[in-house]
Order: structure tokens, then C-alpha cells, then sequence
């Protein structure tokens, strides 16, 4: 009759009294470590094991307190990006106020903003107010949550390499501008990479959607001005 492992191993864990009873079978078990091919005892095994399940543990441990680290840098860096925006008077200057805490905090070779609907009392001979295409303002307003991946050839990410032709963008964020829950963006705002892994799809956007609710609260402010 041939046995099933697992049923084996099920009845051994329903009936610990097994090996109590036959202290002669478990003297003569032996194993084989798996770090050497080499006989050792039940009780060196499991310390094996237990040792292996700690060292997992550890690792796990040491990526939890990273990722914690990470998100505590993100959460200044997002606290100071506040600051500086609420304590900015000038509206036209909170576009370059965004730029630079986004570059600093993040050390970004590459970061473009555009904005559209602002009077031109305030958008007279700057950048960000430069023209942009109605298709790149429906693909703005298609965007209800940042977009996090690789750059396939989006038109707004030239403005990523404008004045520096040598910059090749492999991944990008884009991270639309709209005040609250409105269908229609009135900006754009993209953080580029030449490295593919800078930004993946499987990475979360969640620091990156309340960075672009921030910046949007506060860059509407150049709608009314």
C-alpha cells in the first residue's frame, strides 16, 4: 500500500503522542541537511528550520523598516512642499515653487509643467504657459489618476527634454492638474527618468496622486488671479 506524504505528515501533526510512544522509530529516523550532504537529528533539523524561518523574518523585517524610511523622506519632503506653497504670494512664481521641491525631493533630472486657462496677466513669458494641443489636453482630461510606466511616446514629454537634447525620458510620471473632482484638467505636471525602472506600472501612485492634489489646489490659484 503506498502512502501519501501529506497524509502522513497530517496524521504525525493530529498525533504528537507518536514519536512518545515509539521512542525506537525516532532513533533510528535520521535527515539530511540541506546544507550539506550529511545525516543529522530530528532536533538538529528543526533548529534548522526555525534558523531559516528567522532569517526571513529578518529580511522581511529589514524591507518593512526600509519602506518606512522611504515614506518617512516622502512625507517631509511632501510637508515642505506645503509649506513652501502656502507661504508663496506671488501665483506665478508657485509653478517654479513646485518644480524645485519635486526635483530636490525626488532628484529628478527632468520635471515639466503646463498649465492653460490663466489670464494673461499672468502668463506672459512663461514656460509653463506655453500652447498645448487639444489632444494633449483630452489625454490631460483623461487622466483621473496619475499615470506611473514607461514612456510610450506621449507628446507632452517633450517638454521633458526641451533645452536639453541629449536626455532620453524611459519612464515617466504624469500627473494631471484639476481643482477637486472636475472632468476637465486645466495642467499637467510630468517627472521624467532615463532610467526604465524609475517608474513602473506595478508601483503604487498614491504619494503621487496627493502630490497632484496638493500642487492643484494650489496652482488654481493662477486661474483667478
Amino acid at each position: 500500500m503506498s502512502l501519501d506524504p501529506t497524509e502522513v505528515a497530517a496524521w504525525l501533526q493530529a498525533h504528537p503522542e507518536f514519536f512518545n510512544e515509539h521512542a525506537d522509530a525516532l532513533a533510528k529516523l535520521s535527515l539530511v541537511s540541506p546544507h550539506g550532504n550529511r545525516a543529522v537529528s530530528i532536533q538538529e533539523r528543526q533548529v534548522e528550520v526555525l534558523r531559516d524561518k528567522l532569517h526571513a523574518l529578518e529580511l522581511k523585517l529589514a524591507e518593512l523598516i526600509r519602506f518606512g524610511q522611504e515614506n518617512d523622506v516622502i512625507a517631509e519632503s511632501t510637508q515642505r512642499l506645503v509649506r513652501d506653497l502656502l507661504i508663496e504670494t506671488d501665483p506665478r512664481r508657485l509653478p517654479a515653487a513646485v518644480l524645485r521641491n519635486l526635483k530636490n525631493a525626488f532628484a529628478l533630472p527632468a520635471l515639466a509643467m503646463r498649465i492653460w486657462g490663466a489670464p494673461a496677466e499672468v502668463t506672459a513669458g512663461q514656460s509653463w504657459a506655453h500652447e498645448v494641443p487639444s489632444d494633449t489636453r483630452s489625454f490631460a482630461n483623461s487622466l483621473m489618476v496619475p499615470y506611473c510606466g514607461p514612456n510610450s511616446g506621449f507628446d507632452a514629454v517633450r517638454w521633458l527634454t526641451d533645452g536639453n537634447d541629449g536626455l532620453v525620458i524611459r519612464s515617466v510620471a504624469i500627473l494631471p492638474l484639476r481643482v477637486g473632482a472636475a472632468p476637465a484638467a486645466f495642467g499637467l505636471l510630468l517627472l521624467g527618468s532615463p532610467d526604465s525602472e524609475r517608474f513602473t506600472t506595478e508601483m503604487g501612485t498614491t504619494y503621487l496622486a496627493r502630490i497632484g492634489e496638493i500642487a492643484s489646489a494650489a496652482l488654481s490659484r493662477l486661474l483667478k488671479a
